[in-house]
């Protein structure tokens, strides 16, 4: 089964026009490349009511497959994980601590990431730092076991 994926980027510079956003792209190119249907990145500028708001417009869609990327810093707009938390009915830390692992791995900065993961309304949604590395370093994690939590959700049999 194809799921329907999104990319929401989530910064204030590249909603404005002001800089390319770079790790969107990387990460609509994995979801495709694992198979899932995906249209370019949407942007969005920082700030826990736009994160909920586009979940919410991804979960009306149709969407399943929700990953942000930036705004899980300590910047005093990065409030992405707020957002996500807001709508979460089941987290799931496993995935968002290795995300953080790999992360750290890249640079000890990754240990900053406060992204979340889990389930809103029968849609996995993931976190992710904005920076192209932590994306690069992070989407394998997140190809690797989408299709199994909706299938999970399904009442499929663990693989």
């Amino acid at each position: 089964m194809s799921y329907a994926a999104v990319v929401i980027t989530v910064s204030d510079r590249s909603s404005r026009g002001e800089r390319d956003d770079l790790s969107g792209p990387i990460a609509v190119a994995a979801l495709r490349e694992a198979g899932f249907v995906c249209e370019d990145p949407v942007i969005i500028p920082d700030g826990a009511d736009e994160v909920e708001a586009a979940i919410r417009d991804a979960l009306t869609d149709g969407i399943r497959i929700i990953v942000t990327t930036g705004g899980t810093g300590v910047g005093p707009r990065d409030e992405t994980p707020e957002g996500t938390q807001r709508l979460l009915t089941r987290r799931i830390p496993g995935v968002a601590e290795e995300l953080r692992r790999r992360a750290t791995a890249e640079k000890p900065a990754g240990m900053l990431s406060r992204g979340v993961a889990g389930i809103v309304e029968g849609a996995f949604v993931v976190n992710l730092p904005g920076s192209p590395a932590a994306v690069e370093a992070g989407m394998p994690v997140v190809v690797s076991v989408a299709a199994h939590v909706l299938g999970q959700l399904h009442g499929d049999d663990h693989r």
